[in-house]
């Protein structure tokens, strides 16, 4: 799934942004601005998602998800208060897109013609170089 078709199923209205001062360094700003904003929103209650995509959610964001079942990104890079509320929205599309693309599962193929002559060939050559080795140490040995 896209990030531009979670977009359309209007999220933001469940969003819950919580806003603290960031950690780092600053300056003057950092003890009077509060411009780290943590967004959440709670898997459970809402009802934009399927039970299945609830699922798979919970399943590939465990580690994102406190034990209310409400999923919690966090973004202070920038300086604003705004673009920071604009990183993490874009970072839950991102995260919850990525969440709910299914794998493509891989086709088997058999291996090709000139791949099977390939590796006999290197397999004759590797006996060789063992067979040659094995000759030259015993002519060592009784010397």
């Amino acid at each position: 799934m896209k990030p531009e078709q979670l977009k359309e199923r209007n999220l933001d209205r469940e969003f819950g942004y919580i806003t603290s001062r960031s950690s780092g360094p600053g300056g003057q700003n950092i003890n009077k601005v509060n411009t780290k904003v943590e967004l959440r929103l709670s898997l459970i209650s809402t009802s934009m998602f399927s039970e299945n995509e609830k699922e798979l959610i919970f399943k590939k964001l465990k580690n994102r998800i406190n034990k209310d079942g409400e999923l919690v990104l966090s973004s202070q890079s920038e300086r604003t208060q705004l673009m920071n509320k604009k990183v993490v929205t874009e970072k839950f599309y991102e995260l919850v897109s990525k969440a709910l693309t299914l794998p493509v599962k891989r086709k088997a193929t058999k291996p090709t013609l000139t791949s099977r002559y390939k590796r006999l060939e290197e397999k004759k050559n590797r006996g060789m170089t063992k067979k040659l080795r094995k000759n030259s140490t015993n002519s060592s040995d009784e010397g």
